[in-house]
């Protein structure tokens, strides 16, 4: 496995994202930027990245507060508050790191998507919303809301939000209000509900934090992964 720290500029910060190739695969491959979730940067974004070039991806985990750092709680709560307000500014972050990603000579840049979780698949959503050049877009346990509804009508990519029947941060109303936004945009999207499942059920390490509502669920984990890949599939044919 080929790792490498990429550094570069946007929106006035000095970002550091990871760049995951599977050196065993030659040439070009579609390039997949994964979006991690809202504390930044961890292990949780470089194993999803790993495991995408595993399977063939070039995959980028982009950098959210500069030099690849990872925040408290405290420190992220006000920052996400500013990129919520005005998604131009997570969308230029987010734009920044296609860019990167496209430019490696290992990626194909006529095959992209971008997939994120909690936060970061509010990220990926954003992208979409921006009318970047992806094929496809994957929103993990992610809040579907935006301050910009009205730009759906750009998504050229193919959405998927895979979500937890459960989640207390994206109840019924949103998820409704979601439907709706992708409807009038004329969108190509398919959004999965699974019972049983909260927020954060891709992350193993999240039971930790004894949050009510918030757990790892291997099963919907798993099918989620599948229901990634069946999209890809089709997306990139």
């Amino acid at each position: 496995m080929q790792v490498t720290d990429i550094a570069y500029e946007a929106d006035g910060a000095h970002l550091v994202g990871r760049l995951f190739l599977d050196e065993g695969r030659d040439g070009r491959r579609p390039g997949v930027l994964v979006a991690p979730e809202g504390l930044g940067l961890s292990d949780h974004t470089f194993d999803i990245a790993r495991r995408l070039a595993e399977a063939g991806y070039a995959a980028f985990a982009m950098d959210y507060y500069g030099d690849g750092a990872a925040l408290s709680m405290e420190e992220v709560m006000p920052r996400l508050g500013v990129f919520m307000a005005d998604p131009l500014k997570i969308r230029a972050r987010a734009a920044k790191a296609l860019s990167v990603l496209a430019s490696q000579p290992q990626t194909d840049p006529d095959r992209l998507a971008a997939i994120g979780f909690c936060f970061g698949g509010t990220t990926a959503l954003e992208l979409a919303r921006s009318g970047a050049d992806i094929k496809a877009a994957v929103g993990f346990h992610s809040g579907l809301g935006t301050a910009r509804p009205d730009d759906a009508k750009d998504i050229k990519a193919k959405v998927l939000v895979c979500i937890g029947a459960d989640d207390p941060l994206v109840p019924p109303d949103q998820r409704l209000a979601f439907e709706k936004e992708m409807n009038a945009g004329g969108v190509d999207w398919r959004f999965n509900l699974y019972g049983g499942a909260g927020h954060s059920f891709s992350n193993p390490m999240v039971d930790q934090l004894g949050r009510p509502g918030f757990a790892y669920h291997e099963p919907t984990w798993r099918r989620a992964w599948r229901a990634m890949i069946d999209l890809f599939d089709e997306a990139f044919a």
